[in-house]
């Protein structure tokens, strides 16, 4: 079987997805667009397909899937169309950048005869799969947790600074960090926390406090000038005398009792589309347009993570607990 696919969005993250959808073999890319049509002409010849004009072009040459890798605050209008198209959407993160614009593409997939994947690619990665595996084996039983994920700057590409575009810094990188927790705790109940401006003409500096559903509670920050000393990206798991670690998507550590080895796994020399997950995550979607499975990550995953953003930005700039679901 095979399925042709077109991909809306000739940026970083649409150039990688359209490098491993052109390795795979299932796929016949039929078009490449953007509103720059010398990006879209760009990606199209190193790829070997066409540049269109859009995402109706895109539909016009045959699309049966298509992703969407347009700019944060865009990515509502695009996926509802595709999916009330009959298409199926792989839509990169966020979901949205609002809790109304994320509810709109919930309902638009609960009511599409296509998939949809929200693109969390950090949820195929080696390091994260080695400490799901190792909480899933009861091989550690979570009770705290220390999360970051910052940036050191947003001033390359400039848009990353530009709230306009990426619907605040939450958006643009931490929302990744959401998502994991959920991937590795389960729902989160209630989040506190505090934010101030620092470089930036927004908020960009967190300190949030997680209580989730378990009973675990996790302190995550994140802060958007660090400069790039690794890592930026860290997660530490604490259990009863057993701790997992993971340093970016590099490297990880489970010391499972006080005295026993350590078991470690070091991804440094994979090639980066495999380390980041992407590879991984495409192919499950392409299985699931397919008709192979179920999409690996839902629009309910979308939601959530966008849901924990708004509470979290409801807490910093109105104090005190909020608590989640924020829709009842």
């Amino acid at each position: 079987m095979s399925i042709k696919v077109g991909v809306l969005g000739a940026g970083f993250i649409g150039r990688i997805h359209a490098l491993i959808l052109k390795r795979d073999p299932r796929v016949e890319l039929v078009g490449i667009a953007d509103v720059a049509p010398a990006a879209a002409a760009r990606l199209a010849a190193e790829v070997e397909t066409r540049p269109a004009d859009g995402l109706p072009a895109l539909m016009d040459a045959g699309a049966q899937a298509v992703f969407v890798c347009t700019p944060n605050v865009r990515h509502v209008e695009p996926v509802v169309t595709a999916l009330d198209a009959g298409l199926h959407v792989f839509s990169e993160k966020p979901m949205a950048t609002s809790l109304d614009g994320a509810r709109t593409i919930r309902d638009a997939a609960g009511r599409a005869k296509g998939v949809y994947q929200i693109g969390f690619n950090r949820r195929f990665s080696n390091t994260y799969r080695f400490a799901k595996q190792r909480i899933e084996e009861g091989r550690i039983v979570p009770c705290m947790a220390q999360m970051k994920h910052n940036r050191g700057e947003l001033q390359q590409p400039v848009w990353t600074g530009d709230r306009s575009v990426t619907g605040g810094y939450l958006y643009e990188t931490p929302v990744h960090l959401f998502d994991m927790g959920r991937f590795l705790f389960g729902e989160v109940a209630e989040v506190t926390g505090s934010a101030r401006q620092s470089a930036y003409n927004e908020l960009d500096g967190f300190a949030m406090l997680f209580t989730f559903r378990s009973g675990l509670v996790a302190s995550v920050t994140s802060v958007a000038h660090t400069s790039w000393l690794f890592p930026y990206e860290r997660v530490e798991i604490y259990g009863v005398h057993s701790t997992i670690v993971t340093e970016e998507l590099e490297r990880a550590w489970f010391s499972p009792g006080v005295r026993d080895q350590v078991e470690a796994v070091d991804c440094f020399h994979m090639p980066f589309d495999q380390k980041w997950g992407y590879i991984e995550q495409d192919r499950l979607f392409i299985d699931a347009a397919l008709g192979e499975r179920t999409p690996a990550v839902t629009a309910e995953d979308g939601y959530r993570a966008t849901e924990l953003v708004e509470a979290v930005y409801r807490a910093v700039r109105g104090g005190g607990v909020v608590r989640l679901p924020l829709d009842g």
